[in-house]
């Protein structure tokens, strides 16, 4: 029994330590992540050139277009994998439907 008991004492222990850590660790690397797109930020604005503004914009357009294209593709591919599993279930069925029409025509 006490090996039970220290078992999920240290279960409760690892999993208090590991929230602890993971959620400073992630509000570090989340504050610098944003210090740092916010100085970028900042330099755009004060260099004041609307063609860097533009260039900005047409590349997070394109960004999106891209973004679209890979959505497109991951969902035909997906439908692609359920159509191939449907097909599987099917047979499966039948297979199965034979096994146990076969089995009850020689129980009789």
């Amino acid at each position: 029994m006490s090996q039970q008991d220290g078992f999920a004492s240290g279960l409760l222990l690892g999993t208090l330590i590991g929230g602890v850590v993971g959620g400073v660790l992630g509000a570090v690397i989340s504050s610098r992540l944003d210090a740092k797109l916010t100085d970028e930020e900042n330099e755009s604005l004060t260099a004041g050139d609307n063609n860097s503004q533009k260039s900005a914009k047409r590349r997070q357009m394109r960004a999106s277009a891209n973004e679209n294209l890979e959505i497109e593709a991951t969902r035909r591919s997906l439908e692609d994998k359920i159509a191939q599993l449907n097909a599987t279930i099917d047979d499966v069925r039948k297979q199965l439907g034979n096994v146990n029409s076969n089995s009850s025509v020689s129980n009789e």
